[in-house]
């Protein structure tokens, strides 16, 4: 039993209101199920920075690197690097001077991603970092001089709420050294028929998505969850931008959780929150950097705005 999930699935679900961290969506049937909503018609968001990076890899380059500075590119939570390769070879092929750090706490996701790396891309200079972000930072500034260029991606700074979000890039900035960059996606505020309908899709894998987080507290803390007994519930808030996503009780139960001796008590109509993902303004992301002691260098957008990639320096 993992003791950090079970103390956060504990205290969680004997709050009021009750939640699980969004974190915990991904396990391994998590994993599967996200790859599946990336691929939906309404799920916007997989192709848009895919688009930014392709047609704008060589103004990127042009920002971060305008007199041909060495430079040493920090990618929080790389993963795959699917967007990031487009950046990578446009690099490489323009003799860019530069050294790819991907940070992740897991080594094995690193292992992989550097072997997948080295393979495509054989004159990468790769030194990854197994931490947490903002440990890496200081390792990375203990070991290297060059100027930093960290990217958040993916529109990620949106599942941390304002408060999170300020206090996220505030550290981040106490990290930074002048002239060092930071390049974070933003999902933009749109017509709220699309957004809402990217976390509600017709073929019923968001809801999937949600009630596997009850499939996995079965599995692993051994608890009574009946997923029938809920319903997947999202909404969103076009003032504040904040899209949210609940699963609701569709009846009074009683759900014990056998591992942590705990019994649940859930009212018809009770909901559990699972997700926030906050959408902004430019002004809100103006207004953003601003406030965690950031200047905006430039902005990446798609061809529809739907999202942008903000590219911020520190002075």
């Amino acid at each position: 039993m993992d003791n950090q999930f079970a103390e956060d699935v504990k205290e969680g679900l004997t709050a009021y209101p009750k939640y699980i961290p969004s974190k915990y969506f991904y396990d391994k049937k998590g994993d599967e199920l996200f790859q599946q909503i990336m691929q939906l018609p309404e799920y916007y968001l997989t192709n848009l920075e895919y688009e930014i990076f392709t047609g704008q890899q060589h103004d990127m380059l042009q920002a971060i690197s305008p007199n041909g500075e060495s430079f040493n590119l920090i990618e929080f939570g790389a993963g795959d690097a699917t967007k990031t390769k487009v950046l990578l070879k446009c690099f490489l092929d323009k003799k860019a001077e530069f050294i790819y750090s991907p940070v992740d706490i897991s080594g094995n996701v690193l292992q992989i991603l550097e072997n997948k790396l080295s393979e495509e891309f054989p004159d990468l200079l790769i030194k990854s970092v197994e931490d947490d972000y903002f440990n890496a930072v200081d390792v990375i500034n203990k070991r290297d001089f060059d100027k930093k260029v960290l990217f958040f991606l993916g529109g990620n700074i949106g599942n941390f709420s304002l408060d999170e979000s300020l206090n996220f890039l505030r550290t981040v900035r106490e990290k930074m050294n002048p002239g060092d960059l930071l390049l974070t996606g933003f999902d933009l505020k749109k017509d709220p028929r699309v957004i809402l309908n990217a976390y509600n899709d017709n073929s019923g894998i968001t809801h999937a998505f949600n009630m596997n987080l009850l499939h996995r507290i079965n599995n692993e803390l051994d608890a009574e969850f009946v997923p029938e007994n809920f319903y997947h519930y999202p909404v969103y808030d076009p003032s504040s931008g904040e899209a949210r996503s609940y699963l609701v009780s569709r009846i009074r139960q009683e759900v014990p959780v056998n591992s942590l001796n705990i019994k649940i008590v859930l009212e018809a109509g009770e909901t559990i929150h699972t997700e926030i993902s906050r959408k902004y303004h430019i002004r809100d992301i103006e207004k953003l950097a601003r406030d965690t002691g950031f200047e905006i260098a430039n902005h990446f957008f798609d061809e529809k705005k739907y999202f942008v990639d903000s590219l911020w320096k520190v002075v």
